[in-house]
């Protein structure tokens, strides 16, 4: 059973940064299988959406294309840890982050293949 801690998550102008840790008690590597790490959010009132994903064999990366450029997914294999890298926040990125590892599915961002997922990490952006 993997299991997934987030944090790094809290209050932070419009404009700012913010950095989102993803630890994991593993990285799952099965042969002939793509399994990898996604992050996605879910605001209030609205439905979760896929922010970004990671191979977890190779390091590939893709992401949604609303997000991409201002978001930056990397990992650290002797933390077993992912992150997410936010930057020039605005209001509208307010929600709670989520992030989650499975095997990889052409419709990652709606969380199709993804088994385990963390507790989440609220973000709140304001002046």
């Amino acid at each position: 059973q993997v299991q997934l801690a987030e944090s790094g998550g809290g209050l932070v102008q419009p404009g700012g940064s913010l950095r989102l840790s993803c630890a994991a008690s593993e990285f799952i590597l099965e042969d002939g299988v793509t399994y990898g790490v996604g992050w996605f959010r879910q605001a209030p009132g609205k439905e979760r959406e896929g922010i970004s994903w990671i191979n977890n064999r190779d390091g590939k990366t893709e992401y949604a294309d609303s997000l991409e450029g201002r978001f930056t997914i990397s990992r650290d294999n002797g933390k077993n840890t992912v992150y997410l890298q936010m930057n020039s926040l605005n209001t509208e990125d307010t929600a709670v982050y989520y992030c989650a590892m499975g095997v990889y599915s052409a419709y990652w961002t709606h969380g199709y293949g993804m088994n385990y997922w963390g507790q989440g990490t609220q973000v709140t952006v304001s002046s």
